[in-house]
C-alpha cells in the first residue's frame, strides 16, 4: 500500500487581488472558518517521517474551499459567493482546479506501483455552535467500501493501543466520511482495489499542549506505520 497525503485547508491566507473581499473577515480567517489550526503541520510531520508526497493548501477556504464538489452551495463563502460567475471562474482556473489536478496526478504516480492510500488531514474546532465535541480524533471513510472501513478499524484499534485511554477516538467524528469532499470524489474515479481514502480529522484543542500534541503526532505515526506494514 502507497501513501499519499493531502492538507486541504493548510493555511488563512488571501491572495493579494482578493484581499477587498475580506476587508472585515479577519475573526474568521483566524478561527476554524478560516482555516484547519494544526493540520499542515501535522501531515507535515507525518509526511516527513513516512516520506510521503504532500500536497497541500495555505489560501484561507474562505477563497474557495477546496474540499466541496464544484455543485455544492458552499464552494464559494458569504465573502466571495456575491463575486461575478467571471470571477469565481478565475479563482477556480488559478486555485481550486490546480489543486485538485496536482492531487490526482499525485495518485495516478503512486497507482502505477499499486494501491494507495489517500490520508487527508483536516482538524476540528473543540466547539460548534455551542456544542462541545466528544472526542480528540476522527477517522472518517465511507463504510459501503469493505477495504476502507477495514483499514480505519486497524487503524483505530492500534492507535488505542498506543494511547492507552489517553484520547478519545471515534469512526465518522465530527463528519461523516462519505460526504461530499475531496475523497469522496475520488472514490467515484477509482474502485476500493486502487484507491482508500481516509481523513484524519483531530481536535484543535490540542495544539494548546504541547505534551498531548506531540503525544497524538508520535501516536498516529507509530499506528499509522505500524497498519501500513500489514499491506
Amino acid at each position: 500500500m502507497h501513501l499519499m497525503m493531502t492538507c486541504e485547508h493548510g493555511g488563512n491566507q488571501v491572495p493579494l487581488h482578493w484581499k477587498s473581499c475580506f476587508k472585515k473577515a479577519d475573526a474568521a480567517l483566524a478561527s476554524h472558518r478560516g482555516y484547519d489550526r494544526g493540520a499542515l503541520e501535522l501531515a507535515e510531520f507525518l509526511s516527513s517521517q513516512l516520506s510521503s508526497p504532500l500536497v497541500f493548501s495555505t489560501t484561507t477556504r474562505l477563497l474557495v474551499e477546496l474540499n466541496r464538489s464544484l455543485h455544492h452551495p458552499h464552494l464559494f463563502s458569504k465573502w466571495t459567493q456575491h463575486l461575478s460567475k467571471e470571477e469565481k471562474e478565475m479563482i477556480l482556473q488559478e486555485y481550486y482546479l490546480p489543486y485538485r489536478l496536482q492531487v490526482e496526478k499525485e495518485l495516478l504516480k503512486k497507482m502505477q506501483r499499486g494501491p494507495v492510500l489517500h490520508l487527508s488531514v483536516h482538524s476540528f474546532t473543540p466547539a460548534l455552535d455551542g456544542i462541545k465535541r466528544e472526542g480528540e480524533i476522527g477517522l472518517l471513510y465511507d463504510s459501503r467500501r469493505k477495504k476502507e472501513k477495514v483499514f480505519a478499524t486497524q487503524w483505530k484499534q492500534s492507535l488505542q493501543k498506543k494511547l492507552n485511554g489517553e484520547m478519545r477516538i471515534r469512526m465518522n467524528y465530527p463528519y461523516l466520511g462519505k460526504a461530499d469532499g475531496l475523497t469522496s470524489f475520488l472514490r467515484k474515479k477509482w474502485g476500493d482495489e486502487t484507491y482508500l481514502g481516509i481523513e484524519l480529522e483531530v481536535n484543535q484543542g490540542l495544539v494548546d499542549y504541547k505534551s498531548k500534541w506531540k503525544s497524538l503526532k508520535e501516536s498516529l505515526l507509530f499506528s499509522l506505520r505500524q497498519v501500513l506494514e500489514l499491506y
